[in-house]
Parts: C-alpha cells; sequence; structure tokens
C-alpha cells in the first residue's frame, strides 16, 4: 500500500490532477485544489501523503499536502453516500479546520455551498461525523493548523482510535488513563487497543 510518494512534479493537470515521477515511474495522483496550489512548479521535487483505493477495475492514488488533509479524507469517505470523488471536492472547497468547525457547528447551509453536496448529503455528513469530529479538540483553541502535522499525541490518538470505529468517550477515557508525558502516539494506540480489546 502506497502511503507517501516523494518525487519531480512531472505534470500538473488542472483543475486537480498531479503526476509525481518517483524513480522513473510517474504515478497519477488526485488531489484536492488546496493541495494542487500548495505543490511546486513541474520539475521540481514534492512530497505528497498518499490514500490508495485499489478497486477491481482501478488502482487509485489520492494526494495531500498535510496529514490533516489525509485523515480528513479518511473520515470523509467512511460517511454512507460519500466516495473519493466527493471527499476530494469537499476538501477542495473547505480547508480541514472550516470542514471539523462546520460539522461541531452544524452548519447545513454553509456545507451545502460545496459543489455537488445537497441539503439531506450534508445533514448525514454532520450526523455521522459529530462524534469523530469531538476527537479533534483543537478546533476550539486553534491549535489544528493545515499547514503540517498536528503534534499532540493524546489527540492523535483519540483521533486514530474513534477512526477505527471507537466511541469517542471510551477512547478519551482509554488514552487519558494510559497517558504518561512524552508517549509516541503509536505507542499509545497500541497500549488502548490491547486494553480495549480485553474488555
Amino acid at each position: 500500500m502506497i502511503a507517501r510518494l516523494r518525487g519531480q512534479v512531472w505534470e500538473k493537470l488542472p483543475p486537480n490532477i498531479v503526476v509525481i515521477d518517483a524513480n522513473g515511474v510517474g504515478y497519477e495522483v488526485e488531489v484536492p485544489i488546496s493541495t494542487f496550489s500548495m505543490l511546486p512548479a513541474v520539475k521540481v521535487e514534492a512530497s505528497l501523503y498518499i490514500q490508495q483505493i485499489v478497486r477491481e477495475d482501478a488502482n487509485l492514488l489520492y494526494g495531500f499536502y498535510t496529514l490533516e488533509e489525509k485523515e480528513a479524507f479518511r473520515i470523509l469517505i467512511k460517511v454512507s453516500g460519500i466516495g473519493p470523488k466527493s471527499a476530494i471536492v469537499i476538501l477542495s472547497g473547505l480547508s480541514v479546520t472550516e470542514l471539523y468547525e462546520v460539522i461541531a457547528n452544524e452548519d447545513v447551509t454553509r456545507l451545502t455551498r460545496v459543489p455537488g453536496i445537497g441539503k439531506k448529503t450534508a445533514e448525514r455528513l454532520i450526523v455521522e461525523l459529530k462524534d469523530k469530529i469531538k476527537a479533534v479538540s483543537m478546533i476550539s483553541s486553534g491549535d489544528l493548523l493545515d499547514t503540517g502535522p498536528v503534534h499532540n499525541p493524546v489527540n492523535d490518538a483519540v483521533l486514530a482510535l474513534t477512526t477505527l470505529g471507537y466511541k469517542t468517550s471510551d477512547a478519551e477515557k482509554m488514552i487519558k488513563k494510559i497517558a504518561k508525558p512524552n508517549m509516541a502516539v503509536d505507542e499509545l494506540i497500541k497500549i488502548a487497543l490491547q486494553s480495549l480489546m480485553k474488555k
């Protein structure tokens, strides 16, 4: 499974397709417009976080400039009726911070301004994502930024567990119970999963 690509930007095909040349192999990647605009010029090296989706008739790559965008994409495609194309459109119309704020504030009107998102789809997004978004407690404090990875192991671990399907409240309790200073996020997740599986 491809998780990250680094290489020269070989082609930029507006509005949101890019070809990355990694060691002589050109990978066609679909990206949100926000990521497309952040990429350097052709022939300049770039790095993208990748979500690979394998289907019977296709092997698709979706790329993101930041880990936050990738995680938001993964959360979005778990919503019934939201496929990868729709998730890319949503992330092209809203930054990650804006998306989380819209969900937290149950702002149906703003969601429906995104092309292809009707009222029913917007309402479903809010209902299905409300609990997952609560795990990202950095929103209200302003610590969640689109410009780089989030360096908060506790919040990252809670988000990872909720993405795996655990209730936000259970994830928060477990992580707070086991968290110690300077613990890495992967260690937190591993211990939490072991504890949750024993229950």
